[in-house]
């Protein structure tokens, strides 16, 4: 009989998750519970200035991938995380044209048009401000991440309350209120 269970756990789940997946899982589960927690995925994930994701960039992503709701991501809901993370990355690499690990306004003004946004150069430029919070002047890829699933979630919830398709809503506070944290 297998006495560790996590072993068990990544064997039989192995066959879904490509291999260099399942390693890089198995050197990140430091309590081998079999699944991963905000706190390991933060060890785990460093941007381009050496700096380990944020809190709340590894718990929105945790949370996104984390179907039963345990608060914790299995080898499959990993290697769905990766694909996530790669396609991010892919995506921000593309704007970083100066591959200084950071996207500035323009690049960030270039990489929300490529996805169908039209902000205002002040909105950009606060969306900068905001995850810059030293220099305001650059983003780093995961608050490029973060920033990019906020506005999306965002998009969403608006779309839904558009029903005419005119880019204009009416809703009351709580209302607003119950939108504005469903999406963060």
């Amino acid at each position: 009989m297998c006495r560790n269970n996590a072993q068990f756990k990544y064997a039989t789940e192995a066959g879904t998750v490509s291999p260099e997946v399942n390693q890089w899982f198995v050197s990140v589960d430091r309590d081998k519970s079999g699944e991963i927690s905000w706190q390991e995925l933060q060890s785990a994930l460093v941007n381009a200035e050496g700096r380990n994701f944020s809190e709340s960039v590894c718990r929105l992503m945790i949370g996104m991938f984390d179907k039963d709701r345990t608060g914790t991501i299995n080898v499959g809901e990993f290697q769905e995380l990766y694909n996530y993370i790669n396609n991010w990355l892919g995506t921000f690499k593309m704007y970083d044209r100066d591959q200084s690990g950071s996207i500035e306004e323009p690049e960030l003004t270039q990489a929300l048009q490529q996805m169908g946004f039209r902000f205002s150069p002040e909105f950009t430029k606060f969306l900068i401000e905001r995850s810059d919070l030293k220099l305001h002047k650059t983003m780093s890829i995961d608050q490029f991440i973060v920033t990019c699933v906020q506005i999306q979630r965002f998009t969403e919830a608006f779309r839904n309350k558009d029903s005419e398709r005119i880019g204009v809503i009416t809703i009351g506070f709580e209302e607003y209120l119950g939108l504005a944290l469903s999406c963060s």
